[in-house]
């Protein structure tokens, strides 16, 4: 049985792994429990596409990036913004840069030596990390894990869940703390895929022919919401940054409607006029194909979802095919499953969470990371919140611990 005199932190992702370091520098003694065989794995997947720490816009348009807008999330980010995550970084010894679209990257673009340097930091601060152990249940006070040596149980004075969402589940994140949440009387808002592409039911030749390739130049409206960015073909249906920055609206249309129609813009970079003059005065014989090659400059995959949305026929007339090509309308019919998803939308909500990240119900009981109810585009957002609510609800825990118990800190 282990002595009750500590934290029990249990989730070895982001926001567990930034909980722990906060409360242990305040004295406390922390326990990291995680079911993987070591931590910080989400971190590692995301690091190979450079790990987009945070974003380096205005902080007022930072926060408005996070649906719903709950204050205490709010809350948490002003108190450790952008600029408090980089120097946290750099405090580790991974100065970072801010690239070309206003993202925040380590400037050794990769997420390995941040972990390194970090997972040492609270190893000097004493955190002991338990991998390889499960929860397996939780009646408010005791937590009953499976680990290597078999099962048994805490009761720890303080408790600090940060499971992660249900992405990525080969990861560690699979989501199967809801049950036993819920089974608490705990309310959780399903879990749904977040960042995620949509099935599009391509034809045979379409898919056959394109199945990942990039769209490089591409411009998405839905509704009054417009982004300009990427997209990639996948053989069933369309994904990438473009999407994900849209991927709630799209959820939520699918759901409403049993499908959502986006409005691609093949030319973003031109307006309607100015593309209809290129396209005037065709060379006597000129194909459509070399014309939407040559005149309006669309790669061969743009071409292709050019006819995907209107047809084989396309307009000859100038400004009726510019039209065509500034608004190309394509059907999104459901979402990926969301173990392919990047973020998961639905949690823990905060109606039963005090200011401090607290479990009204059961005081003592904090949650932070992606177990909350909250959605965030990619573009560091993710990252910024998970470590900025893990730090919060550990500032949390210490200040109910305070007020409950006296300072426990051992100073």
């Amino acid at each position: 049985m282990e002595r009750d005199d500590f934290i029990a932190v249990v989730g070895g992702g982001p926001a567990g792994l930034a909980a722990a370091e906060v409360l242990a520098a305040a004295g406390r003694r922390v326990t990291v429990y995680d079911r993987m065989p070591s931590v910080g794995r989400k971190l590692l997947i995301a690091g190979r596409g450079g790990l987009n720490l945070t974003h380096s816009e205005p902080l007022p348009a930072f926060l408005e990036r996070y649906h719903p807008a709950h204050a205490a999330l709010r809350e948490a980010v002003e108190s450790f913004p952008p600029d408090a995550l980089r120097a946290w970084c750099e405090g580790l010894g991974q100065p970072t840069f801010v690239g070309s679209s206003g993202r925040v990257f380590p400037k050794s673009f990769k997420a390995s030596p941040l972990l390194r340097a970090w997972l040492t930091r609270l190893d000097t601060l004493g955190v002991s990390i338990r991998t390889r152990h499960r929860l397996t249940a939780w009646d408010g006070t005791a937590l009953c894990f499976e680990g290597p040596d078999g099962a048994f149980e805490v009761r720890p004075r303080g408790c600090l869940f940060a499971m992660g969402g249900a992405s990525w589940p080969r990861l560690g994140s699979d989501g199967a703390w809801v049950s036993l949440l819920r089974d608490r009387g705990v309310a959780v808002a399903p879990l749904l895929p977040a960042n995620v592409g949509f099935s599009v039911q391509w034809s045979e030749h379409f898919a056959g022919r394109f199945a990942g390739e990039p769209v490089k130049r591409l411009g998405l409206r839905l509704g009054d919401r417009q982004v300009r960015g990427e997209a990639m073909i996948s053989a069933q249906g369309i994904e990438g940054g473009a999407v994900y920055a849209l991927s709630r609206g799209i959820r939520e249309a699918i759901r409403a409607e049993g499908a959502a129609e986006l409005l691609l813009d093949l030319r973003p970079d031109l307006d309607a006029e100015a593309l209809a003059r290129r396209l005037d005065h065709p060379k006597p014989g000129a194909s459509m194909a070399t014309r939407l090659r040559k005149d309006a400059g669309l790669s061969p995959v743009a071409a292709g979802l050019l006819r995907e949305a209107h047809g084989l026929h396309l307009p000859d007339a100038p400004a009726a095919l510019a039209a065509a090509i500034k608004a190309a309308p394509l059907r999104l019919v459901a979402s990926a499953p969301i173990a392919r998803a990047i973020s998961t939308a639905g949690g823990v909500s905060f109606d039963g969470l005090d200011a401090r990240f607290m479990l009204r119900a059961q005081p003592g009981s904090f949650f932070a990371g992606e177990m909350l109810d909250w959605e965030a585009p990619t573009g560091g957002y993710l990252l910024q919140a998970a470590i900025a609510s893990g730090r919060a609800a550990a500032n949390g825990l210490i200040d109910w611990q305070r007020e409950t118990c006296g300072n426990l800190s051992g100073e």
